[in-house]
């Protein structure tokens, strides 16, 4: 909710963090009072309510150059479901100034909530805005999404788009489809990270892993190495037959400390690595080619509208030290057993599709399944298996320790895989993209299109 009004004069203003700030939290309060209370009778004696008293409430104040709060505005997680990155932003306020144009201290305001909510991890931010304000927030950007009442008034359901998981796959996927065309075949198998050898039951997977990585933690580059090669294979329901590295370090020191990460994966993995190539005195650089066999292999482009969508996770470890919210590490803490009943669920299940997650995050990879089978895809955000203590945005967009997107008839079981936990959680439709439902049946868009722009493979539905 919001009271506005105009100045003749304006002055710089400044919104900063009062959370902690007792006095420029009661200033703020008062500043809701006059508005709210004395001026509108919105409520009656006062307006806090329960998202005033709890710790998990932002609150950002507009401050005049004496540093007078001139104008607030609260944002908290939804109390229902805490633990799902939905928010809420209320009782925006602003004062009636002599210096400040309110419309300005407002829209700052609601800036700095929408920046907040982002940097706190929101995946989705909403709003009651009274009626009459609709055409401010659709100004700066925001979306009317339905229409309610208010302590007797009409107020409309507003809601700010989120663009985390655009933001990844246009850093990581979008540009493919113009960087690959004209080089891949007519028959390739778009989607898919592993490309089966034709007139053989060999399947073929290359990764490079991010040089900064290689040189920053060369271990944990030769482990990961061999377990997104390992995975690769593992989508498409191949066993795994051998590797090949080629290493590039400054000295044999460094060289050293990555072979040793491959050849711990390598064992762990049960993918041995059978030659390759090692140069020193250069940049960091490491790539895993593998090979495994399959007469009959699964592809990310299996899909068709109205299957259902199942997610397989590990659920279990932790972030990797220096990669907080970013890269989950579970493998290293698993048996050898333990891995491999990951590994061998898509073959011992046979989905209809299968795609192993990997840079894009759980999110941009069901979307990139679903291109390649020529659809878009849904997802029930709060079955999305998941860790208890990791935040739900930073989960859906990091590097997995294991985790499988699979598609298949909604009575097929979900692929085992041991000690991994699968929840069927979506389907697949007609529209491209990727859309979230909600709790309360909301639904949001996660993507809006199309992945990589590679789009579907050649014999998708």
């Amino acid at each position: 909710m919001m009271a506005a009004g105009t100045s003749a004069v304006p002055v710089a203003f400044t919104v900063v963090d009062a959370t902690s700030d007792a006095a420029r939290v009661d200033a703020y309060r008062l500043l809701r009072r006059r508005a709210f209370v004395e001026e509108q009778g919105l409520f009656d004696g006062h307006d806090l309510d329960e998202h005033d008293a709890s710790d998990a409430t932002r609150v950002l104040v507009a401050l005049e150059p004496h540093g007078e709060v001139v104008g607030g505005v609260r944002l908290h997680p939804d109390p229902a479901h805490p633990d799902l990155a939905w928010w809420r932003g209320s009782r925006l306020v602003c004062s009636r100034h002599p210096g400040v144009r309110r419309g300005d201290a407002g829209a700052a305001l609601v800036r700095a909530a929408c920046a907040t909510a982002q940097a706190e991890g929101a995946l989705r931010f909403d709003a009651h805005v009274q009626e009459r304000f609709g055409p401010f927030f659709e100004r700066l950007g925001w979306e009317h999404a339905g229409r309610l009442e208010v302590a007797g008034t009409p107020h409309l359901l507003m809601r700010w788009p989120i663009g985390r998981f655009a933001r990844l796959a246009q850093d990581t996927k979008a540009p493919l489809g113009g960087l690959l065309a004209g080089i891949l075949p007519a028959d390739a198998w778009l989607g898919d990270d592993g490309a089966p050898i034709a007139g053989t039951d060999v399947v073929a997977c290359a990764d490079a892993i991010l040089p900064e990585m290689v040189a920053r933690d060369p271990e944990w580059a030769g482990w990961c190495a061999m377990l997104v090669a390992a995975h690769d294979l593992s989508a498409m329901g191949a066993a795994p037959v051998a590797a090949l590295d080629t290493l590039g370090a400054a000295d044999a020191d460094h060289a050293a400390r990555v072979l040793d990460g491959l050849r711990r994966g390598s064992q762990a993995l049960d993918l041995p690595i059978i030659g390759g190539h090692t140069q020193l005195g250069v940049g960091p650089a490491l790539t895993v080619t593998a090979l495994g066999r399959t007469p009959d292999p699964v592809p990310a482009s299996g899909g068709r509208p109205g299957d259902a969508l199942a997610i397989t996770a590990d659920v279990d470890g932790g972030w990797r030290p220096g990669y907080e919210g970013r890269q989950w590490d579970s493998s290293t803490r698993r048996a050898r057993d333990e891995l491999r009943a990951m590994l061998d669920a898509v073959a011992t299940a046979r989905p209809r599709a299968a795609k192993d997650v990997s840079m894009a995050g759980i999110v941009g990879t069901v979307g990139m399944l679903a291109e390649a089978s020529g659809c878009g895809a849904e997802l029930e955000i709060a079955a999305i298996p998941r860790p208890p203590d990791a935040p739900l945005a930073d989960w859906l967009t990091c590097f997995p320790g294991f985790a499988m997107v699979t598609v298949d008839d909604g009575d097929a079981p979900i692929p085992p895989a041991g000690a991994a936990v699968g929840e069927r959680c979506g389907t697949l439709g007609d529209t491209p993209g990727v859309r979230l439902r909600w709790p309360d049946g909301a639904i949001t868009t996660a993507l809006g299109g199309d992945v990589t722009g590679l789009g579907a493979a050649p014999w998708a539905s």
